[in-house]
């Protein structure tokens, strides 16, 4: 693999940006990013609930502003406050652009980065930001960070300082393009932070950063404020320029949705996304929006592959039978919940990676029997047939065929019903609670526990506060868990690792859920990093799809094509939005006169 990392780029000069497959839109002298205006105002306060958030960090509560670490809650966007080496342009799909460094030179055998730091870079304290910095945090995050940025620098070999101003990154050769291109935008905070302060969740003091904004107004638990840096270093950079346009970002937490809601008809919060569809098709009818001071509109969904589905966790072993699992997804009446709590608002979700190119259709091509064969006999043999899709309903909520079905196949994993009750061959019961932390979710999930229970399985949910349900799926304490993930357009080994690959099984804060550690598993995942093209890497994602969705570890629930938002209408914003990202807090701006028409100046 070593020769052929960033192919399409030379070695041994300079490179204003790198992309996995050589695909730049943008030329080293280009003066800003086509999706924002590069003439946007500064000024007013965007207070708004973040629809994702990444690392160790809760949109409902948070108890520490180290968002690095994988114990703890912190608030999202925190990574608004540290700069990258490099970072991406969401309209394109995988590239990135100097930010902190100016410049990044491939070495002759594709296996060392070496970064030239802008020497004008600066902490937001006013000290300088200096390669000694981004080794140290390198070195720091592979040894204790969370599993999202400790997972992709098993191959960094050394991260070293070779001046103020030059940061060399060597890997093993067993590293992939998107490898790079995933470990250079990671937020970099100051060397002199961790050296005064432990690397652990329990600080509620901010880590330096060299950012945008930094953070301002805390109330641990309730509110965070983030305050734009007037001075900041890179308010000029191409790669800067249009963005970070707000005085101040504003997140307010609520443990419940309808006092978040409230807090929005109110004008507290200015901009949401909806993600009840009963809320949606009924809600909306109070008086701001009647008068037009709040827009309700939908935004087309990026063009990323998604997944909502529920985890059956395999490190207990009542669920590793496949049939079982398969069985519990046959309780699951999509159509019914669709057309009585959804509001026909969603789609039915069958793959991994929904709403991509990436999603395995009918039967397997020539080249995804290629990666899939020399693991027959290992691997479902559905994986071999026609994509594994979810069968539907007869929509009436209790379709008795399918849960016939689910019997059976209980019947045949050894669970044989006895007084009601299933029980295997030790006399243990069948039970099943899924873990939830939203009302929203006890009402979507309650029908699907009552079906499992016609069938015999003892299932239940149970509802905890956000803090308790972030420690729980930390420590994998839970027998199922409901979880959505976002991949990047141009997925790497190391992305998807902390979802299936076995190596993320046991490591607590990780993101795999069931606890998949299979020898097959792993094999096409590292057949996804070797992908040396857009072609071969979507064989290879839709071989691994094949195989996720044959083994059921992950139960797919449902998707929508859109996003589903509504604001106060005093802000400017460029359209279309970009294809591959939708950071509205970063892209949108504050517009006095639409403000002042609305009466919120």
């Amino acid at each position: 693999m070593a020769g052929r990392v960033f192919a399409a780029s030379p070695t041994g000069v300079g490179l204003h940006g790198l992309s996995a497959f050589g695909d730049l839109k943008y030329g080293p002298d280009f003066t800003h990013l086509d999706f924002v205006n590069a003439d946007a105002p500064k000024g007013g306060t965007f207070n708004f609930s973040p629809s994702y958030w990444v690392f160790n960090q809760n949109p409902q509560t948070f108890n520490t502003l180290n968002t690095f670490v994988a114990r703890g809650d912190s608030p999202p966007r925190m990574e608004l406050c540290y700069d990258s080496l490099m970072t991406r342009a969401i309209d394109e799909p995988d590239a990135i652009y100097g930010l902190l460094a100016q410049s990044v030179t491939i070495s002759d055998d594709r296996n060392s980065f070496d970064f030239a730091l802008r020497p004008e870079a600066r902490f937001n304290d006013g000290t300088p930001f200096t390669a000694q910095d981004a080794a140290y945090a390198f070195d720091l995050f592979k040894k204790n960070g969370h599993p999202n940025l400790l997972l992709p620098l098993s191959h960094l070999k050394e991260a070293k300082a070779l001046d103020a101003h030059t940061l060399r990154l060597s890997f093993d050769g067993q590293q992939s393009d998107r490898t790079v291109l995933d470990i250079a935008t990671y937020p970099i905070p100051a060397k002199a932070f961790f050296e005064a302060n432990p690397f652990d969740g329990s600080q509620l003091k901010a880590p330096l950063g060299s950012g945008p904004y930094k953070v301002g107004r805390v109330s641990p638990g309730q509110i965070i404020e983030f305050e734009r840096v007037a001075d900041y270093w890179g308010r000029d950079l191409p790669v800067n320029r249009g963005l970070y346009n707000f005085d101040r970002i504003r997140i307010e937490f609520y443990q419940d949705r309808q006092a978040a809601f409230e807090a929005f008809k109110k004008g507290a919060i200015l901009y949401r996304q909806e993600y009840v569809s009963r809320v949606w098709a009924t809600g909306y009818d109070f008086p701001a929006l009647k008068a037009g001071k709040v827009v309700k509109r939908e935004f087309p969904s990026e063009k990323r592959p998604s997944m909502q589905a529920l985890a059956l966790n395999q490190r207990r072993e009542r669920f590793r039978d496949p049939r079982v699992r398969q069985a519990i997804a046959l309780c699951f009446d999509f159509e019914w919940t669709n057309r009585n709590l959804f509001y026909g608002a969603y789609e039915r979700s069958q793959s991994t990676f929904e709403k991509s190119a990436y999603r395995a259709e009918g039967l397997p091509t020539p080249e995804e029997l290629a990666l899939l064969e020399p693991f027959r006999g290992r691997i479902p043999d559905e994986a071999f047939g026609e994509a594994v899709l979810q069968p539907p309903s007869d929509g009436s909520g209790r379709d008795r065929k399918l849960l016939g079905k689910a019997s059976k196949l209980l019947a045949d994993a050894g669970w044989i019903r006895k007084d009601g009750n299933l029980r295997n061959a030790k006399g243990e019961q069948l039970t099943l609670e899924i873990l939830v932390d939203d009302d929203s979710l006890v009402r979507v999930f309650s029908p699907w526990v009552e079906n499992m229970k016609a069938i015999g399985i003892a299932a239940s949910l149970r509802m905890v506060d956000s803090t308790q349900h972030q420690a729980r799926q930390t420590t994998f304490d839970y027998d199922a868990i409901s979880a959505a993930a976002s991949f990047s357009a141009t997925p790497s080994r190391d992305e998807i690792d902390g979802l299936f690959h076995s190596r993320s099984a046991a490591l607590q804060g990780s993101t795999n859920l069931p606890g998949t550690a299979d020898p097959a598993i792993d094999a096409l995942i590292d057949a996804v990093g070797a992908a040396k093209d857009r072609e071969a890497l979507t064989v290879a994602m839709r071989a691994l799809d094949r195989v996720l969705r044959a083994r059921q570890d992950w139960i797919p629930n449902w998707f929508s094509a859109n996003h589903r938002a509504a604001f106060w209408d005093m802000f400017g914003f460029k359209e279309p939005k970009p294809d591959f990202g939708f950071p509205i807090e970063a892209m949108w701006w504050f517009d006095k006169d639409k403000a002042s028409r609305i009466g919120k100046t």
